[in-house]
C-alpha cells in the first residue's frame, strides 16, 4: 500500500518548528506523505515543501497588502497541488487569515481540514468563529481554555496540550554555552527576543537595544537569531551594542537570569524554561488603531492569559519605553518575592499547559493520535 498523501501547512517560523514536530509524530505512527507548505524544521523533518513560508510571512494589518500577489501565488500552489495529490485530509498550522482561506478552496476537493493551533478567535474577531464551523472538521487547541470557548461556539475541538510544554531544559551546560560564543559565565545574561519577523525586529529591537545600554555592562546581552531572520539584516540594526546573536534560543532562555520578549511564541519558551521576563510589543500606529477595538482579551501575554492574572510585566505600544523596561527587569533580576513569584507562575502555566491524558503523555502525541483518526488507514 503506497503512503497516504497529508497536506500540512504552516506560515511562519513557529508553525514551521511545531508542524515539524507533528510531522515526526505522524511519521512514527503510519506511512505518509507530507507536503505542503513550511520552512527548514519541516524539510528536516521529511515534508516536501511546495511553499517556503517565506513568501507569505506578514504581521500586521496594513502590511498584509503589499504581500497580496505572494499569496496569491502560494494558494494556487497548494490548491493545485491539493487536486493533484487528493489527500484525505489538510492540516492546517496557525495563520489564519490564509489558512482559512486555503480551508475554503479545498473543502470542494472533498479534503477534511483539521486545523492544528487554532486561530485565536476568542482574542479578537470572534465572529470568524462561523467560518472554523463550516470549513474545519477538526480544531486541535493548544491552550486549555479554548476547547470550551470553540466548544460552546460549534466547533469540535480537542485541547491536546501544548507541543513546547514536554522541551526538557537543553542539555548544554552554562560553561559549554559561554565558551560557544564567547560569553562571560560571571555575569547575569539577559535574553532579547525581538521577534522573528522582519517588520516585528525593525519595531521592537531598537527599544529593546536601548533598554540594554540602560542595564548597562555589567550583564551579556544574548539574541538568539530566528530561523527566519538573516545575521545580515540584523547586524546593521545592532550596530555596536554589546549584543551576542546565537543560534539557539531555548539553550539562551535557559541560562539567562531574565528576558525581554515580544509577545508570541518566545513568552511561551521563555516559560518552558522557566525564566522571568518582560513582554513588549509594538506594530505600525495604523495597525494598532485598527486592531486594539477589537481585542477581547484581559491580556496581551500568552502566560498572563493562560494564569488567569498577571504573571509577567506587558509593555505595548505607547508603554513600551526603555525606561519601562529597566524598571521592570531590575525588579526580577534581584532573588526576592517578585522574581520569586514570577517563576512560580511560570510553572503553574507550564503544568497547564502539558495537558492531561492517560494513556498518550506528550501533547504532539496526542495531536497526532487525533489526525490518524481521519485518516483511512489504521497506526502502526
Amino acid at each position: 500500500m503506497s503512503a497516504i498523501p497529508i497536506l500540512l501547512s504552516a506560515g511562519e517560523a513557529s508553525g514551521d518548528m511545531y508542524a515539524a514536530r507533528l510531522a515526526t509524530a505522524l511519521k512514527e505512527r503510519a506511512d505518509v506523505a507530507l507536503f505542503g507548505m513550511g520552512g527548514p524544521q519541516m524539510r528536516a523533518a521529511g515534508v516536501e515543501t511546495i511553499v517556503d513560508y517565506s513568501e507569505v510571512s506578514v504581521v500586521g494589518i496594513t502590511e498584509v497588502l503589499k504581500q497580496l500577489p505572494s499569496l496569491r501565488r502560494a494558494m494556487g500552489r497548494l490548491v493545485g497541488e491539493a487536486e493533484r495529490r487528493r489527500p484525505p485530509v489538510a492540516i492546517l498550522t496557525d495563520f489564519p487569515g490564509f489558512h482559512l482561506r486555503l480551508a475554503r478552496k479545498l473543502t470542494p476537493l472533498g479534503i477534511r481540514n483539521i486545523y492544528y493551533i487554532c486561530p485565536q478567535f476568542w482574542a479578537w474577531r470572534q465572529g470568524r468563529v462561523r467560518l472554523l464551523r463550516k470549513y474545519i472538521n477538526k480544531t486541535l487547541v493548544i491552550f486549555p481554555f479554548e476547547e470550551k470557548f470553540y466548544r460552546d461556539r460549534g466547533v469540535n475541538a480537542t485541547f491536546v496540550g501544548h507541543p513546547l510544554a514536554d522541551i526538557s531544559q537543553p542539555a548544554i551546560s552554562r560553561t559549554e554555552y559561554a565558551s560557544k560564543y564567547k560569553l562571560d559565565a560571571t555575569k547575569h545574561w539577559i535574553t532579547l527576543m525581538p521577534g522573528s519577523r522582519i517588520k516585528e525586529v525593525r519595531m521592537n529591537l531598537p527599544a529593546i537595544l536601548e533598554s540594554a545600554a540602560k542595564l548597562g555592562s555589567e550583564y551579556e546581552f544574548l539574541l538568539p537569531v530566528a530561523p527566519t531572520l538573516e545575521r545580515t539584516f540584523l547586524e546593521p540594526l545592532i550596530g555596536a551594542a554589546p549584543v551576542h546573536m546565537v543560534s539557539e534560543a531555548l539553550p539562551a532562555l535557559a541560562h539567562s537570569r531574565a528576558g525581554i520578549i515580544a509577545s508570541g511564541t518566545a513568552t511561551v519558551e521563555a516559560a518552558m524554561m522557566g525564566t522571568p521576563f518582560v513582554m513588549v510589543y509594538r506594530v505600525s500606529p495604523l495597525t494598532y488603531f485598527l486592531g486594539r477595538s477589537r481585542v477581547k482579551i484581559p491580556y496581551f501575554a500568552m502566560v498572563n492569559l493562560i494564569a488567569g492574572r498577571a504573571i509577567v510585566p506587558e509593555l505595548v505600544q505607547k508603554d513600551f519605553t526603555a525606561d519601562k523596561v529597566v524598571n521592570y527587569i531590575n525588579q526580577i533580576l534581584s532573588n526576592g518575592p517578585v522574581r520569586d513569584s514570577m517563576i512560580a507562575g511560570l510553572s503553574d502555566v507550564k503544568t497547564a499547559l502539558r495537558g492531561c491524558d492517560n494513556k498518550i503523555t506528550h501533547p504532539v502525541d496526542r495531536a497526532a493520535a487525533e489526525i490518524l483518526d481521519f485518516l483511512p488507514i489504521a497506526a502502526n
